[in-house]
């Protein structure tokens, strides 16, 4: 009898099994070397990959009120332009109304005047005008395209995680909280992240026991689902940066992470130097495109970069011509998911670091960066038979939410479910017990 198929969860053209259950793999090595330098036992644990499907899948498994979500809005997705196509990204509503924008069209137009707009503008310049409106949308390229792009070469340049010293240094003590299960308590963590990567990243460090408090801004609304689908383990509040900007070097200088997924260098354009406020913090950063390449002050998301980079086309439906292609998608956000814990183990090997020298340190990864190695690792399989549908027994409830558990088998949930949108005030307090000591 054939053992069972680790990835059939997400099964795909591309090795996504490899790049999900090597994420969480690395996110796991990285608490042991962790919990190593904290004096602490090891942890056993067992990789399941029917438990990273469903919380690399999970948002085909949140229920609210016992309702499933609609993952994208009616102006997110593929559209056929002029000459070839794009992907959109209008979840947001100031995205939407940007898109519009650039489309030429008003506020409250219907999607069928954006499909005929779209239809009659060249690709490339609905992506050109989209990034000068501060819209989302890429003309969908092959791989080759992509690879052969200056944006594509930066994409592959570098590590997949960087991880650099900086020569700032501060007193930072391991906490004498840290348990066996929970060895990052008694560390501070500053969460300015949205959408996926980025929060799952800090997500994953609250299953360690650390305190995350999530700031977001008060104009600009998270997706329901969204965050509760990624704010398990944290606390929330709402802070104008713009406004409230004392408050925020306040929180600043207390923490041991600063986690951000703005595009590279906006911190800074707001007059804010974590270093300099936090001698010695781990400053972790999420990004679409990276910092270097043209693309660099770009938005995107991870749809967008799967379509732009050549993941799409590899996923679609090939043709009888490259004119017949149709563009198609991964099975899960993976480059998402798999950036997030990425991230939160660089973040956890930086602290490991930091002890031994007292050094604050930079960690960076990009959804593009993790989409290139994700094309160029070895296993295609595009004979594969679909995804299989994640399993609802992954999956945890309390009240209306239910949701997928951690990746972890070790971590039956999340210490607790995520709190009300906003609710919490801007400062540091003591972090509730958590289920496992």
């Amino acid at each position: 009898m054939p053992l069972p198929d680790p990835g059939a969860n997400l099964a795909a053209t591309l090795p996504v099994w490899a790049l999900a259950g090597g994420s969480v793999a690395a996110f796991a090595a990285a608490a042991e070397r962790r919990r190593l330098a904290c004096g602490l036992q090891p942890v056993e644990t067992v990789l399941d990959p029917g438990r990273i499907a469903a919380a690399f899948a999970s948002d085909r498994l949140f229920r609210l009120d016992g309702a499933a979500i609609e993952g994208f809005a009616e102006l997110s997705g593929f559209f056929r332009a002029a000459d070839a196509w794009v992907r959109t990204h209008a979840n947001y509503s100031h995205h939407r109304a940007r898109l519009l924008a650039t489309l030429g069209l008003a506020e409250d137009a219907e999607r069928a005047a954006a499909v005929t707009r779209m239809a009659q503008l060249p690709a490339a310049e609905i992506e050109e005008r989209a990034a000068e409106l501060g819209a989302i949308a890429v003309r969908v390229r092959t791989e080759r395209e992509w690879a052969d792009s200056a944006m594509g070469k930066a994409a592959a340049d570098g590590p997949v995680v960087a991880v650099e010293r900086r020569l700032d240094t501060g007193v930072h003590e391991t906490s004498s909280a840290a348990t066996q299960m929970l060895p990052l308590r008694g560390v501070r963590v500053l969460d300015l992240t949205r959408v996926i990567a980025g929060p799952v990243a800090t997500r994953a460090l609250a299953l360690l026991g650390a305190e995350v408090l999530r700031v977001d801004p008060p104009q600009l609304p998270e997706i329901e689902w969204q965050y509760l689908d990624s704010c398990q383990g944290k606390r929330s509040t709402l802070l104008d940066l713009r406004r409230d900007m004392p408050i925020f070097r306040e929180l600043l200088s207390a923490a041991d992470v600063l986690v951000t997924g703005y595009r590279p260098g906006a911190l800074e354009r707001l007059g804010v130097q974590a270093a300099e406020i936090r001698p010695g913090i781990i400053h972790a950063t999420v990004s679409a495109w990276g910092e270097r390449g043209p693309w660099g002050d770009r938005r995107g998301f991870d749809s967008i970069v799967q379509a732009a980079s050549g993941i799409s086309f590899v996923e679609g439906a090939q043709g009888n011509s490259p004119s017949d292609a149709r563009p198609g998608a991964l099975p899960a956000q993976a480059l998402d998911h798999g950036s997030g814990y990425l991230l939160a183990a660089g973040v956890l090997d930086a602290l490991t670091a930091r002890e031994q020298d007292g050094y604050g340190r930079d960690v960076r990864v990009a959804l593009a960066r993790t989409g290139s190695w994700l094309l160029a690792a070895a296993g295609r399989d595009p004979d594969h038979e679909p995804a299989r549908p994640p399993e609802v027994r992954y999956t945890v409830a309390h009240g209306s939410v239910s949701a997928a558990g951690p990746a972890f088998s070790e971590y039956p949930d999340y210490s607790w479910p995520a709190p009300p949108y906003g609710a919490d005030r801007p400062e540091w307090g003591p972090r509730p017990d958590g289920l496992l000591a």
